[in-house]
């Protein structure tokens, strides 16, 4: 089943994307998770209201990325799916966005806050936040170029914010019709504290909806966050993996329903559901584990808060070493009905070593 936007009947505007009841909620983009496979993983738990797909790589020798383009083509939510793409030659993104809006997309994200240094270092994703002059010449040609909703995902700045209401009055120059805004610098990582003031003040700045990004671990921290900053809706990524019930318990949570608590039962089969939506006979086993240990770093954080989890899942390297420590956790002595803490544990980190500027999935939730 394809996404409810089509060639020729895209949408005219993204609130028109929206629920009528409730606010948005859409799943961030990270680089080498947010596939096709993740995508229909998470909406059989209950999907967000928005996909984005990971970024595709702009430049003069590149070409649509068919794997990305799955997860738009493919995508089996019913949901709407914006491209994302990652450049500064306007040549090359009026050429990436003419081609794309042959697919059913519901609109063309330019990213503007990935924190790898890999990434900005060639002046693309965060890197542009140092010349908003730069970003106003590339939005003005994807502007011209898109007959669908153009929209952006930011951070509040590069090394600080001295240029957030410049890039603002960029945004609202070019008519961006969603801004999702990751309340921390590109510096900052993902260790800095969330400035969630600047949301509030991107907010009465844009004429357009804003989705909040940025440490959004719970349900109720999503609704609070909202009606603190004015946001439209929240983007969720990091949160979103370790709990991939989060979208379908904001929206219970917003209604006054009874709110689904996964137990570590559920955790168990999850993984379960990762590992097999992930597997391939081509990869060796021990690479397999290996890609499934990204996503465990983050499920860990809540499923044991003395850490031993995340210590004894990440020495392992088959499966059956793998689901040994899993089971003995989140099955064994009655673990199963257990429910998985909402939050994450205090001091449990997911990348160590990796959680500042730089990291190993290159994420921008």
């Amino acid at each position: 089943m394809l996404p409810s936007s089509a060639p020729g009947i895209m949408p005219d505007t993204v609130s028109s994307l929206f629920p009528e009841v409730g606010f948005p909620v859409a799943l961030a983009p990270m680089q080498d998770v947010t596939g096709l496979p993740f995508m229909n993983l998470v909406s059989s738990y209950g999907p967000p209201d928005l996909f984005f797909t990971e970024y595709f790589r702009v430049h003069s020798n590149a070409r649509i990325d068919p794997k990305i383009l799955s997860s738009i083509t493919k995508n089996c939510s019913g949901k709407p799916v914006f491209a994302q793409l990652i450049g500064e030659s306007t040549e090359h993104l009026a050429r990436f966005a003419n081609e794309l809006q042959e697919y059913p997309i519901a609109g063309v994200d330019l990213n503007l806050g990935c924190p790898a240094p890999r990434v900005y270092r060639k002046n693309v994703g965060g890197g542009l936040l140092r010349d908003p002059e730069r970003i106003d010449n590339v939005l003005q040609t994807l502007r011209e170029t898109c007959q669908c909703p153009l929209t952006v995902k930011t951070r509040i700045g590069f090394e600080d914010s001295a240029s957030f209401d410049r890039i603002l009055n960029v945004f609202l120059k070019n008519q961006v019709e969603l801004v999702s805004l990751h309340a921390r610098t590109v510096k900052g990582g993902y260790r800095e504290v969330p400035q969630y003031d600047f949301v509030k003040r991107a907010v009465k700045t844009l004429g357009c909806p804003v989705l909040l990004n940025g440490d959004v671990h719970t349900p109720y921290s999503a609704i609070t966050l909202c009606k603190k900053t004015g946001a439209t809706g929240v983007m969720i990524g990091r949160g979103a993996i370790r709990n991939p019930w989060i979208f379908r318990q904001i929206k219970e949570l917003h209604l006054g329903k009874a709110m689904f608590r996964p137990t570590l039962g559920d955790v168990y089969n999850y993984i379960n559901d990762l590992f097999d939506v992930f597997s391939n006979r081509e990869i060796n086993e021990q690479k397999q584990v290996a890609r499934l240990k990204k996503f465990l770093n983050f499920i860990g954080l809540g499923v044991d808060e003395n850490g031993k989890f995340l210590h004894l899942m990440r020495r392992t390297k088959i499966r059956s070493e793998l689901d040994a420590v899993c089971r003995f956790f989140l099955l064994d002595n009655n673990n199963s009905i257990k429910p998985m803490s909402l939050k994450p544990y205090t001091g449990l980190v997911a990348r160590p070593g990796t959680e500042g500027s730089d990291c190993h999935t290159k994420s921008d939730a």
